[in-house]
């Protein structure tokens, strides 16, 4: 629409595309509510108020407007999910746009994945605002399927819906003047970057945001939030399937810092998305919490837009784009209708716009030389464990004593201390990194996954090396994905043949896929609710305090390889 017609419509002269009437219209720039008739002409909001006339007429009857909902980080990946099935998922939930990081296919598949992501976007009824993955591989700490340096992400520069480089984990690089990391702030100066600092204080985290890093969405405690608002930082609080910090930081939001405060999920499956929602799921647990309804909105949207530079997005306001949410009520936000640029896309949550089919990929899962006997482990005595902490990335480094038997060090499922392995699937290089695990509390069988992040190898937790074994193969037969297996063998299984990430079916079959996981694993005897996003967090090693990859274990808060077996 050329800017002379926009002016037209916006004085009340001609007819408009969508007016929607009987509203209230929850205002992210006068804190307030109050009633708006809202007009729309090709893709914009034109105007505010009574006395337009429009070929559509939408009557909201009371109910509430408020701009689209942005997601500030997430790894779209993680839902398990390709890029449309994600919209079919959270579009119903009143998210209208994204920001993402695609760090986890581009460990895999380097460029080609990112762009298989981009391109995946295209045509669907959700913006996807691409963060370019700025640690590929996160660590030299494992083997991945790509290594991106600098040159390499500028040439995404300017495929569709980049804007910036995205979360930097390698903090002590970026603390210490790394020449690559450098190399890579200095290609994206201007333009938006992702931290990830977990646990960074004081003089560290001035030198970290002095590289350039302005926003964080690993904190866990107010008192880390609080001096990372202090200091500048646009602070994202996070409430994903695993990690869950929104309750513990929201002490850290007030009214002079909630402007510098967006609302992300970073990682959410399918089954979560469908059952409790997205961003709706994240306000309406704030809101619990004693949080303002408007202060949580504004946390959804126009904070989030203004952190990376969208303009005249994230307000519903004269010029600005008609993606709306309208939701009945703001004591249930619910969520009854979402519109994106100026159409109705959904509805009483299911969508209804057309979703594209996703491009070709090529397969990712390139496994040599596995089998039961690299899950030995030769020794006896003290061992270090790994310590899940419920809820959370970070974990415990612990040691204990363990049984041995003919040689080897073994689990002992009796004190819920578990083995846990990391098999390399990119390069057929045959490493298997093997530790202990304490914190799932299966009592037969293991658990697996081609989801471990950052690099995406196989992850294995069980209670014997052929219980382990058998779910790693099952995996490299299935080309990825996931799987619980029993004494009598596989329980529950979902293909994941997209990069051994995600699924091509539809958003609520991966959701029932996800949920016969998880009842599988809990008739394994597993406490936790989201076994497998906790286990795909145990190959991190830029997370607290003690992680395992390919190429064994690392005690992340030296940054370096520490041996299994403790002195």
């Amino acid at each position: 629409m050329r800017l002379a017609e926009e002016i037209k419509l916006a004085r009340g002269e001609g007819e408009v595309d969508l007016l929607l009437t009987g509203g209230l219209l929850v205002n992210v720039f006068s804190g307030r509510v109050h009633p708006a008739d809202i007009a729309v002409s090709d893709g914009l909001v034109v105007g505010l108020g009574e006395g337009y006339r429009a070929s559509e007429v939408v009557r909201l009857e009371g109910r509430y407007v408020t701009p689209g909902l942005i997601d500030a980080h997430v790894h779209i990946e993680s839902s398990m999910l390709t890029v449309g099935e994600f919209a079919r998922a959270v579009v119903p939930r009143g998210t209208t746009a994204v920001v993402t990081d695609c760090h986890e296919i581009a460990n895999v598949l380097g460029l080609d994945g990112v762009r298989y992501m981009i391109h995946s976007a295209l045509g669907v009824p959700l913006d996807v605002y691409v963060m370019l993955p700025s640690c590929v591989p996160a660590t030299g700490f494992e083997t991945s399927g790509a290594a991106l340096e600098a040159a390499d992400l500028l040439e995404l520069e300017g495929e569709p819906g980049v804007i910036g480089l995205g979360e930097l984990m390698n903090f002590p690089g970026a603390i210490g003047g790394d020449p690559g990391v450098l190399a890579k702030l200095e290609a994206f100066a201007g333009r938006p970057v992702d931290g990830h600092a977990p646990g960074v204080t004081g003089r560290e985290l001035n030198a970290y945001i002095a590289a350039g890093p302005d926003s964080d969405h690993e904190c866990t405690t107010a008192l880390e939030a609080e001096e990372k608002l202090r200091k500048g930082m646009h602070l994202f609080l996070r409430e994903g399937s695993s990690a869950k910090n929104l309750l513990d930081l929201l002490p850290a939001v007030n009214a002079s810092s909630s402007s510098r405060c967006c609302l992300c999920t970073d990682d959410r499956n399918a089954a979560d998305l469908l059952d409790a929602g997205h961003m709706d799921h994240i306000i309406r647990e704030a809101v619990g919490a004693g949080m303002s309804p408007i202060t949580a909105i504004q946390m959804a949207t126009i904070n989030t837009a203004r952190r990376f530079g969208r303009e005249r997005t994230g307000a519903v306001a004269p010029g600005y784009r008609a993606d709306l949410a309208v939701f009945d009520d703001m004591d249930s936000l619910r969520v009854a209708m979402t519109i994106k640029g100026g159409a109705v896309v959904a509805s009483d949550g299911v969508l209804r716009a057309e979703l594209p089919g996703p491009p070709e990929i090529a397969s990712s899962m390139h496994v040599r030389g596995f089998g039961r006997e690299s899950l030995r482990v030769e020794g006896n005595g003290r061992v270090r464990v790994i310590g899940v902490v419920p809820d959370q990335l970070v974990t415990e480094s612990l040691v204990e004593e363990l049984p041995s038997e003919g040689g080897a060090v073994r689990a002992d499922v009796e004190r819920d201390i578990l083995k846990a392995a990391v098999v390399e699937r990119h390069a057929g290089t045959g490493n298997v990194g093997v530790a202990f695990v304490r914190g799932f509390g299966l009592k037969e069988g293991a658990i697996a996954s081609t989801v471990a992040h950052d690099s995406h190898n196989i992850v294995v937790v069980g209670c014997s090396d052929g219980e382990m074994a058998a779910a790693v193969e099952h995996l490299i037969e299935t080309g990825g994905g996931q799987v619980a297996v029993g004494r009598d063998g596989v329980r529950a299984s979902l293909a994941l043949p997209v990069a051994g990430l995600m699924s091509a079916l539809e958003a609520s079959a991966v959701a029932s896929g996800v949920q016969a996981l998880q009842a599988a694993a809990a008739g394994l005897g597993c406490t936790l609710a989201d076994p497998f996003m906790t286990m795909s967090f145990l190959a991190l090693p830029v997370i607290p305090s003690l992680k395992l990859t390919d190429r064994g274990l690392v005690d992340v808060d030296a940054f370096a390889f520490v041996d299994l077996l403790a002195e």
